[in-house]
């Protein structure tokens, strides 16, 4: 695949908001963490009642098999296992009296626990 057919690709993994792109670089920064070879790593895993949940977590650099999206200054790492389920996703990052916090907006979701903790493609 040409690096233009990968960067294509990996358009269509996942949308970054501006404020979940600042929340995440300002999170980085406080970690001490190079934005510019580190990044965020989101990924599904087994659990919930649902059956899966988003996970997220700081990397210093990707895997060699991750795709890389690059939105607003942030990189986001998604291993291949995921991909399948977040594509097309917008990750947001919310900010209320409600609740504050990132959130994956996810088209592939048939249905979420009632928690909203987990979900089911």
């Amino acid at each position: 695949m040409s690096t233009e057919s990968a960067e294509r690709a990996s358009d269509r993994v996942v949308e970054v908001t501006p404020e979940a792109a600042e929340e995440a670089r300002s999170l980085m920064d406080r970690e001490g963490m190079d934005a510019d070879m580190g990044g965020l790593r989101l990924f599904v895993q087994q659990g919930g009642c649902a059956g899966l949940s988003y996970g997220m977590r700081f990397d210093d650099e990707p895997e060699p098999d991750d795709t890389i999206v690059e939105r607003h200054g942030l990189r986001v790492f998604v291993d291949p296992a995921s991909v399948d389920y977040i594509g097309g996703s917008v990750l947001d990052y919310e900010s209320g009296l409600q609740a504050e916090g990132f959130h994956v907006e996810n088209p592939n979701v048939v249905s979420e626990c009632g928690c909203g903790e987990s979900f089911r493609t």
